[in-house]
């Protein structure tokens, strides 16, 4: 499955320009990670950063306590109030899942699928990264995302992430999970609509264009962005969508004391890299993801799995 070329029905829904560009650029990380001029300050791609975050945990005596905090996946709840949300929206609730990394956690995906049988809501979004490696094989991560939709109430729809190769797609849509690249679906209840629209990697790949996302959505209706990253606030923002949700920072993942990121891996303000926040007219949610990346190990950052309920704020 991971070698062959992307499908013909995927490249005409991207256009062929967007589909090659992204899997030149997978190669060529590709090639760079396998030793054809890799880059020492690539930390996605230095294999010893592994060893190197092991060894100083355990040093420390935090490494199997960081081991057990990976798995300690937990359900949060968090309100987002809109002043033109239609009344029919009033209480619609979104599952929000970010990060799984299927293939890092056994213990995080038997979490999470333990969440999820006492969980109710209107539709789920999930927000990339499904794989463990930026390169390689990902059937794996696959079957991993697999064991969780099948927990899942549809409708179910995705973006991918800078961990997820674009070949990855016709997979996870024989899932059932509808993924959006540059792309909005309109969602209505009782005669009334909302938009929702997703983007590609706009961290790695820069294959995001919201210009074409939202090109599609009327002007003053209540629009959600689905984008890996919260670095796209200001385009989101400009183009008028009143919610963005994220993931990618995994919240820092190893804290100090009180949840403090040592890093975020991303170019933003660091109030916009765990929770929610805002910026102008736009309400926003970066979730510190349901997995791990390079190392299954979490520190003063739990997991989390999120429920958004959606509220019609009062007119100011």
């Amino acid at each position: 499955m991971d070698d062959v070329p992307i499908h013909t029905g995927l490249e005409q829904r991207l256009g062929p320009d967007h589909a090659h560009r992204r899997l030149a650029v997978e190669a060529g990380h590709e090639a760079r990670c396998f030793g054809q001029g890799l880059s020492f300050f690539d930390v996605e791609s230095w294999y010893s950063i592994h060893s190197i975050i092991r060894t100083t945990l355990r040093l420390c005596g935090l490494y199997r306590r960081a081991c057990r905090n990976a798995g300690l996946v937990e359900l949060r709840h968090h309100t987002i109030r809109l002043p033109d949300l239609p009344p029919a929206f009033h209480g619609y609730r979104l599952l929000h899942l970010s990060d799984l990394h299927a293939d890092m956690s056994e213990a995080a995906m038997e979490r999470v699928v333990q969440l999820l049988d006492g969980v109710t809501y209107d539709v789920c979004v999930l927000t990339g990264d499904y794989r463990g490696k930026t390169f390689g094989p990902f059937d794996a991560a696959l079957t991993g995302v697999a064991r969780v939709v099948a927990r899942l109430t549809k409708p179910v729809y995705g973006v991918l992430g800078n961990h997820d190769s674009i070949r990855m797609v016709p997979g996870l849509e024989a899932l059932g999970v509808r993924m959006l690249l540059n792309e909005a679906e309109a969602i209505e209840r009782d005669g009334a609509r909302i938009h929702l629209a997703g983007i590609d990697d706009a961290h790695f790949f820069l294959a995001h264009d919201i210009g074409k996302a939202a090109a599609a959505i009327p002007t003053g209706e209540t629009a959600i962005l689905l984008s890996h990253t919260p670095e796209v606030y200001l385009e989101a923002a400009n183009a008028g969508f009143a919610v963005l949700l994220a993931g990618h920072t995994h919240g820092g993942q190893l804290c100090l004391p009180g949840g403090m990121p040592i890093t975020l891996d991303s170019n933003l303000p660091r109030r916009f890299g765990v929770g929610a926040w805002r910026f102008g007219a736009l309400t926003g949610y970066t979730s510190v993801g349901a997995g791990s990346s390079l190392v299954a190990v979490r520190l003063n950052c739990r997991p989390e799995i999120t429920l958004h309920r959606l509220e019609r704020a009062p007119a100011q």
